[in-house]
């Protein structure tokens, strides 16, 4: 809309005389076109690596602005990265991180290269998306199969809750990463799966019936559906074997758990 375009130009004018500026990249609903009249801008702001160490250790690596700000109730959201922090989160950022540059438009680039960054943050090997795959299905498996069943059984509501909010986080996600999507948050999760069109309406049915009756049936439907869609079963053994090493090994392996992945 033009008057977010207008503060898109008028917020870029305002850091023309930032040396530790060096660049610009506005992501989110603006960036792709489907933003609200009443939507934030919300950008990336490239300072040098030294421009973004000093922002670290004041606590300012997020604000917002009005600077540039032409319309009623408007701010620029504003999240801080420097050279170094674009070139790690090529090689390892998380999901949500690497969702945000969907869509990113490039307006201010001193640095040079800041739109295949951007680019090569979207995208990530067939291997690795492979490996969610099965990550997230041993989730599932561990979760509902087993801790959600246990739960049901001895009565313990927090973690029948707890177990059946992580099976379906997982089994949202397997279906994600079989169908090579971000996960962009929790907070869409849900809008993402409605717009996955391959995924029969089975798994969505099964995937809220696991969130509003939590119980062994429906975990081993959520885990049926997963079956039906990505190959069939999981062995126990690999199964077991990967969600120790994904999770309660992940102190020991230095890597994070595939719940933040």
């Amino acid at each position: 809309m033009r008057h977010h375009e207008e503060t898109i130009e008028g917020f870029t004018a305002s850091l023309a005389s930032t040396a530790d500026v060096l660049g610009l990249v506005v992501v989110g609903s603006v960036a792709r076109g489907d933003e609200r009249a009443d939507s934030d801008v919300d950008v990336y702001l490239v300072l040098s690596d030294e421009g973004y160490a000093e922002a670290e250790r004041a606590g300012r690596i997020a604000y917002v602005s009005s600077d540039g700000v032409c319309y009623e109730g408007g701010y620029v959201d504003i999240k801080l990265c420097g050279p170094a922090y674009l070139a790690d989160a090529v090689q390892r950022a998380d999901d949500p991180t690497r969702a945000s540059f969907v869509g990113a438009r490039v307006v201010l680039d001193r640095l040079g290269g800041l739109p295949e960054t951007a680019r090569a943050m979207t995208r990530l090997p067939d291997a690795v998306w492979d490996r969610r795959v099965h990550a997230y299905r041993s989730q599932v498996a561990l979760y509902g199969g087993y801790f959600l069943r246990q739960a049901y059984e001895r009565g313990d509501a927090f973690l029948l809750r707890h177990s059946a909010v992580h099976t379906a986080l997982a089994a949202g996600r397997t279906a994600l990463a079989r169908h090579r999507q971000l996960f962009r948050g929790q907070k869409y999760l849900s809008k993402d799966l409605a717009g996955i069109t391959e995924l029969p309406g089975t798994f969505r049915t099964a995937w809220w019936a696991v969130l509003d009756d939590p119980s062994p049936a429906t975990a081993q439907a959520i885990i049926t559906e997963l079956d039906a869609i990505t190959g069939g079963p999981l062995g126990l053994d690999e199964t077991l074997s990967t969600f120790i090493a994904d999770n309660e090994l992940a102190w020991l392996h230095g890597t994070i758990p595939p719940e933040f992945w």
